[in-house]
């Protein structure tokens, strides 16, 4: 049974920084793209970053214009870890964060693209 366990949210202050871990198991997703998402009360859940390998030992990372600059995607595959390192937090970052898995080959940044996904984690930015 495949789980997707995220962590390292909270409550922080505007300019604050978050590091939050997605912990996988039942399956090995080291060749297929993970991602996060986020919803907002009220809004739909939208894209953030996706991390994705390409040829070799490069690969792609995917980010939001809203969080270009300030988030970083990064993941562990030998801890079979996600990351997303959130820098320079702002009031319209709270949300509730999602970790994602995808069973597709190539980029993913739409949710469709996802096949499993976490339970969340709260992340709330005061001003």
């Amino acid at each position: 049974q495949v789980q997707l366990v995220e962590s390292g949210g909270g409550l922080v202050q505007a300019g604050d920084s978050l590091r939050l871990s997605c912990a996988a198991s039942g399956r090995t997703f080291n060749t297929y793209p993970m991602g996060w998402f986020r919803q907002a009360p009220g809004k739909e859940r939208e894209f953030v970053a996706a991390h994705s390998w390409a040829r070799g030992f490069t690969y792609y990372a995917d980010y939001a214009d809203s969080v270009k600059g300030r988030f970083t995607i990064s993941r562990d595959d030998a801890k079979s870890t996600l990351y997303l390192q959130m820098n320079s937090l702002k009031p319209e970052d709270t949300a509730v964060y999602y970790c994602a898995a995808s069973q597709r080959s190539g980029r993913a940044t739409a949710s469709s693209d996802y096949d499993y996904w976490g339970h969340g984690t709260q992340v709330t930015v005061s001003s």
